[in-house]
């Protein structure tokens, strides 16, 4: 994957298209761990994904082949978004990441930064926010200063991602980094990172397997304003990590 600048959206960020699911966790694993160690002027910062490839991803970087050679003490683990249940229910994003990579590899318990999922929904957005803050260093958002080195995303059939879902108050959020959603379409409150807190990032990378992610990825990469996903950029870089199915080749 190439270094760009200059910012990109869904319809301007390269597409790299590989045979199949594993191959993408594979390619992932590589790549993020090039970046992990290249970045030598403070830590690595990284918001992660839910989802069935990124899970294949975790299993691969806890794996004898990148356990001792990924940065895990340089590197802070974010959370892209959250069901709004207990760590250890088997929705949570935090107990399938915890499940399959963190608990197999040495990283320091004060780098993992799951999202809070108890009390007031509200409430432990603005935490999570303040976490955000503490990393960064700041509070507002500075152009040239990205927040997060990579985003991980996802793409649902309706078209969300991360928990930016159709037709929720989330979408019109301009200031806030962490916000909640509630979906119409989906079970769970959600707490999600916002379309500032992602813009603010060096790359974006979605992740797209099978046949059943190419309806949805073509209008968002058509930039369909009815999808959510059409509306993420990046300052940075903005890949599309797909397989042939999910890109209808």
């Amino acid at each position: 994957m190439r270094e760009m600048t200059g910012g990109h959206d869904v319809k301007t960020g390269a597409m790299v298209v590989l045979p199949d699911a594993e191959a993408i966790a594979q390619h992932m694993a590589k790549w993020l761990t090039a970046q992990a160690l290249a970045k030598k002027d403070g830590p690595f910062v990284l918001a992660l994904s839910g989802g069935s490839t990124p899970k294949r991803l975790y299993q691969i970087l806890a794996s004898a082949e990148y356990r001792d050679r990924f940065p895990w003490a340089n590197t802070q683990f974010f959370f892209g978004d959250e069901r709004f249940v207990p760590e250890g229910d088997p929705a949570s994003n935090y107990n399938m990441v915890e499940t399959e990579m963190l608990a197999h590899v040495s990283v320091p318990p004060a780098n993992v930064h799951p999202m809070p999922t108890s009390g007031d929904p509200a409430q432990a957005a603005a935490a999570y926010q303040a976490e955000l803050e503490k990393v960064y260093g700041g509070t507002v958002l500075q152009p040239g200063r990205p927040l997060f080195d990579v985003v991980m995303l996802g793409l649902g059939d309706n078209g969300h991602t991360a928990s930016l879902f159709p037709r929720q108050p989330v979408l019109r959020e301009k200031k806030l980094w962490v916000s909640t959603c509630v979906p119409d379409d989906a079970p769970h409150t959600r707490i999600t990172l916002t379309y500032p807190a992602i813009h603010s990032s060096r790359h974006v990378v979605f992740m797209l397997a099978g046949a059943g992610k190419r309806e949805a990825f073509a209008k968002v990469r058509a930039g369909d304003p009815a999808e959510p996903a059409s509306a993420i950029t990046t300052e940075g870089e903005l890949i599309w990590l797909m397989d042939k199915a999910a890109a209808g080749q």
